[in-house]
């Protein structure tokens, strides 16, 4: 579903999809893309990562404060 509503705000349609896709083939090559994705699903892996520690380090003063109200 995400990637229908990315599409519908470029308005790309399926001819113009597999033209963007045939100019990465012919800029980075077979070889390089597999890297390319990698590195990317690294990126994404790190960022996601980075988001749940800033989150469990904002949840941390309110389980807290949640452990001295109950004593």
């Amino acid at each position: 579903m995400e990637l229908n509503g990315i599409l519908a705000l470029f308005n790309l349609g399926t001819g113009e999809i597999i033209a963007i896709v045939l100019v990465i083939l012919l800029l980075f090559g077979g070889r390089k893309i597999p890297e390319l994705m990698r590195g990317l699903g690294k990126g994404v892996k790190s960022f996601k990562q980075g988001m749940n520690e800033v989150e469990d380090e904002l949840k941390k003063p309110l389980e807290d404060l949640d452990k001295k109200d109950n004593q």
